[in-house]
C-alpha cells in the first residue's frame, strides 16, 4: 500500500463524510464513544457506515488523531493482503482504520487477530451484514472485538428524522407517566409511511423499492454465498421462491416436505439454507415456546424488515405480526410462538429474567379480541386502553 494509494483513500473518505446527512438517526449519536476494537454488524442499508464515520469524526475531535475508512469490497484493494494494507495505514500516521464489509478481505478474521496483537495502541472498527463473521471467524474475534447490533429504525427514530423531534422511549407493557407523544393524525399518518418505506434511512433518497428488490438480490447472490459455500444454483433459486412464497402466503409457515420435493433438496439443507437467510436478517424465525430444536422452519416465518410485505405485495396479516415481532426484538423482547395458538399470537421475554415475566400478545386489526393474552395488539388505533396497545406504539420502544 502506497503513500499516494492512502492518500487517495483518504480523499474517498472525505467524500463520504461531506455527504453524511444532516441528521443521524438516535441510534448513531447516543454512543460516546466506541471501543478500541468494535465489530458493528446489521442489516444491508441500516445505516452501518454512517454509524462509523459518525465516530470516526468524533474519535479526531476527541483525540485529534485520525481514522481511515476503506471497504474490503473496493476492488483496488484485492491484490493486497489486509495485515499489509492496515500496517502500511498505521505506520503512515493513523490511529486506526474502519473497516467496511470486512468478510470480503482474504482470511480477514486471521489478519485482523494478527493486527490487534500487534498493534495495541491502535483502533480497529470493523463492519459486516451478520455476526456469523464473529463466529465462523478464526482466532477467537468475539474475545477481543466488541459486537453491537443495529437495528432497523423504530418509528421513534423515524419521528425524529422527519421532524427533528427526538421523543423519550417508552415501554407500552410497562407504562409510566405520559404518552411519549400524543397520536395526532399526523403521528398516525407518518407511521403508515414508516410502516411500509421508513425501516431503512435511505428511504429519504427516493426508489425504495428498488434498493429494496437490490438489497433482497445481493443479500441472496453476495452474502449467503460467503456465508454457505457449498451452495448451488439451485439452492439460490429455492431462496428465491421461499422469499415469494412467504409474501404471497396468507399463512405465515413453509411446508418442508412440499419443498424438499419439489426442490430436490434434502431436509437439512432447507434448514441449513434457513438458518443462513436468518443470520443476514432476511427472514425472522419465531420458535414455538421453549422450543430448542436447531433443525427447524419455525411456528411463524416472516420478513425480518416488514416492509418487504409492500415491497413485494404481500400479505397485510403477515406483514402485521412481522411489524410487531421486529419492534419487540429491537426492544430487547425474546418473541416466541405461543403453544396454543387459541389463547394468542406470541410470547415475550426478557432473556435471563423469571418466567413470571413471560407476556402474551395477540397481533391484529381495530377490532382484534383479546383472547388469553396479556395484551392486544391493534392496529389502525390511536389510543392505548385496558390490556391494547396501539401498533405505533411499540414502535417506541427504542
Amino acid at each position: 500500500m502506497t503513500i499516494h494509494r492512502i492518500a487517495e483513500l483518504e480523499v474517498a473518505m472525505k467524500r463520504r463524510i461531506a455527504s453524511l446527512p444532516a441528521r443521524f438517526r438516535p441510534f448513531v449519536r447516543h454512543r460516546e464513544t466506541l471501543p478500541r476494537t468494535t465489530m458493528l454488524t446489521g442489516p444491508r442499508g441500516v445505516g452501518k457506515t454512517t454509524f462509523l464515520l459518525y465516530h470516526a469524526q468524533k474519535f479526531f475531535e476527541t483525540h485529534r488523531e485520525r481514522l481511515l475508512y476503506l471497504s474490503a469490497d473496493n476492488p483496488t484493494l484485492g491484490s493486497e493482503g489486509l495485515y499489509e494494507i492496515v500496517t502500511s495505514i498505521f505506520l503512515a500516521g493513523y490511529a486506526g482504520v474502519i473497516i467496511d464489509e470486512v468478510h470480503f478481505a482474504k482470511d480477514w478474521s486471521i489478519h485482523l487477530k494478527a493486527l490487534y496483537d500487534d498493534f495495541p495502541n491502535h483502533t480497529l472498527w470493523i463492519s459486516d451484514s451478520s455476526s456469523l463473521c464473529l463466529r465462523m471467524g478464526k482466532g477467537d474475534l468475539s474475545r477481543r472485538f466488541v459486537h453491537i447490533d443495529m437495528p432497523l429504525l423504530s418509528f421513534r427514530e423515524f419521528i425524529y428524522l422527519e421532524t427533528g423531534t427526538e421523543h423519550p422511549t417508552y415501554n407500552p407493557f410497562n407504562p409510566s407517566g405520559q404518552l411519549p407523544l400524543q397520536p395526532s393524525p399526523n403521528v398516525l399518518s407518518a407511521f403508515m409511511t414508516y410502516r411500509s418505506i421508513g425501516t431503512r434511512p435511505f428511504y429519504s433518497e427516493g426508489d425504495f423499492h428498488d434498493r429494496m428488490l437490490s438489497i433482497l438480490d445481493k443479500t441472496l447472490y453476495s452474502d449467503i454465498p460467503f456465508f454457505l459455500p457449498s451452495i448451488s444454483d439451485g439452492n439460490l433459486r429455492l431462496m428465491k421462491a421461499i422469499t415469494g412464497t412467504l409474501a404471497n402466503s396468507s399463512i405465515p409457515r413453509l411446508q418442508v416436505r412440499s419443498l424438499c420435493t419439489d426442490w430436490s433438496v434434502g431436509a437439512d439443507k432447507l434448514y441449513q439454507l434457513l438458518n443462513v437467510m436468518e443470520a443476514v436478517d432476511l427472514l425472522r424465525i419465531i420458535r414455538k415456546e421453549h422450543d430448542t430444536k436447531a433443525k427447524t422452519a419455525g411456528e411463524k416465518l416472516f420478513f425480518s424488515d416488514p416492509a418487504f410485505y409492500t415491497v413485494l405485495g404481500g400479505n397485510i396479516d403477515n406483514a402485521r405480526e412481522a411489524m410487531t415481532a421486529m419492534l419487540c426484538t429491537a426492544g430487547g423482547f425474546l418473541v416466541e410462538a405461543v403453544k396454543d395458538e387459541t389463547t394468542g399470537d406470541f410470547v415475550l421475554s426478557k432473556p435471563y429474567e423469571a418466567a413470571s415475566n413471560h407476556i402474551k400478545i395477540e397481533v391484529g386489526g381495530s377490532s382484534k379480541s383479546l383472547k388469553k393474552a396479556d395484551f392486544v395488539i391493534r392496529d389502525d388505533t390511536d389510543y392505548p386502553g385496558d390490556r391494547t396497545i396501539p401498533l405505533w406504539l411499540l414502535g417506541m420502544m427504542y
